[in-house]
This record gives structure tokens, sequence and C-alpha cells, in this order.
């Protein structure tokens, strides 16, 4: 199993090293030590850690939502709106992911999307890829 070092790791949660080192600190993560003698996290239990915050940071909880199916969704900051006659492009900045999407303009417009209002981007596929970045 893949380790991440602890500064590798808390730009992956979207904290920061000292936010990392402190749940470490209080046993919210174990730490192992890499081959080079510093402190990392194991793969899996980051993942684990970055499924437990998302979970928590549900901000759909006490908002009207009987049910949905995509489980893919991403709560951020809509940062731009480029409307044309039929059109809308909006992109939403979701913690250090730029979402975007393109909808109707009658839809943007019944939304009242703007900058800098929270958002969810929901997205559904047929078909997605996964790539392995190279490390080193």
């Amino acid at each position: 199993m893949p380790t991440f070092r602890i500064k590798e790791a808390a730009r992956l949660l979207g904290v920061s090293d000292d936010t990392l080192r402190r749940w470490a600190d209080g046993g919210r993560v174990e730490t192992t030590t890499d081959a080079a003698g510093r402190r990392a996290v194991d793969g899996a239990a980051l993942a684990r850690l970055a499924q437990d915050l998302a979970e928590a940071a549900d901000h759909t909880k006490g908002r009207t939502m009987v049910a949905h199916s995509a489980r893919n969704r991403f709560q951020g900051l809509v940062t731009r709106v480029v409307r044309d006659t039929v059109m809308a492009q909006v992109e939403i900045q979701a913690g250090p992911y730029r979402v975007v999407s393109l909808l109707s303009r009658e839809a943007a417009d019944e939304l009242g999307l703007e900058p800098g209002m929270l958002a969810i981007a929901t997205v559904k596929a047929t078909n997605v890829s996964v790539e392995i970045p190279q490390t080193g």
C-alpha cells in the first residue's frame, strides 16, 4: 500500500500540514515512518479519513431533498457564469477541483447562479476514466 508524506497527505485532504499533524497526534489518523525516516500516512488510512471528512461535511443536512441517485457530488463556490442566448457555462471551485458545467441559460437563470454562491455539482456519467500519476 502506498504511503504519503504529511505535506502531500494534507494537500490531498485540503488541510494544512499542521492540521494533519494535530489530527495524527490526537489519534484521528495513524501515521507510520517512510523509508527515509519521515512521518507518513498509509494510503488506506488516508482514504478512510477523506471519506470521514466528506461525510461529516454534508452540507445538505437540513435542506429539502427527498433523494438522489448520483453519488459524485462536489460542493463549492460558483466562480464564473458565462451566459449566451441559449446556454450557460458555470464554473465551481470545489476544494482544489474546478468543475465546469454546461447547462441551459434558462436553468442557470432559474437557479440564480452568480459568482460567490454555494452550489453542488452533481456528476453522473457512464464513462469515468481513472489515472495513476507517476510518483517520484
